[in-house]
């Protein structure tokens, strides 16, 4: 574990304070507004301190969703697919429509697009997500509600697949009615075959 990640001290605050104002002003001005000083002079820290253990502002932001992975909600534990998939469902839902985060969301998307390193650290945010879901669909499968072979990632992804597309590219509102309509799509295609190994 390295030392931006320690639980407690100096260090933990400062990283905090760090990672608090780096999301919002990802969230209010955007990725490419993304200034090393102005996230220092809004931490209230040292400008050196940010420079030094983040160095630039992809560095930031992977952190940022690193952060975010470490903080995210556990999965449910219903008992029944059908509803382990919609608590999913309206879990991403509300992270995605609630003002701040959705924005948030935007920023590094564009990162993302933009950077590497970013790119990378966004890719593991969503790798940690399913990695913490995927069970509820293999234990599905020992339960007898989802094929044999069903790959659980995909239908964890395609859980969540239309929200990111309405944040992102539709403007469809993130209702709780379409997130319950993604998880019954993810659901009735993963109980016809289609996440099955071929």
């Amino acid at each position: 574990m390295s030392s931006l990640t320690r639980p407690g001290g100096r260090t933990a605050r400062v990283r905090d304070a760090v990672l608090r104002a780096t999301g919002d002003l990802l969230a209010e001005s955007g990725f490419a507004a993304l200034d090393l000083a102005e996230v220092a002079r809004h931490a209230g820290v040292g400008r050196t301190t940010v420079y030094r253990r983040w160095g630039t502002p992809t560095g930031l932001i992977a952190d940022v969703l690193v952060a975010m992975a470490d903080e995210s909600v556990p999965r449910a534990r219903t008992g029944s697919i059908a509803d382990d998939l919609r608590a999913n469902a309206r879990l991403v839902r509300s992270t995605l429509a609630d003002v701040r985060q959705g924005r948030l969301f935007k920023a590094v998307v564009v990162a993302g697009a933009c950077d590497d390193r970013a790119a990378d650290a966004l890719h593991g945010f969503y790798a940690a997500r399913i990695d913490e879901w995927a069970p509820c669909v293999d234990e599905a499968i020992g339960r007898g509600q989802l094929p044999d072979g069903t790959d659980a990632r995909q239908v964890i992804a395609a859980v969540s697949a239309p929200l990111y597309y309405a944040l992102l590219q539709s403007g469809q509102p993130l209702t709780e009615a379409l997130a319950d309509q993604a998880a019954g799509a993810a659901l009735a295609a993963a109980q016809a075959g289609a996440f099955a190994a071929r």
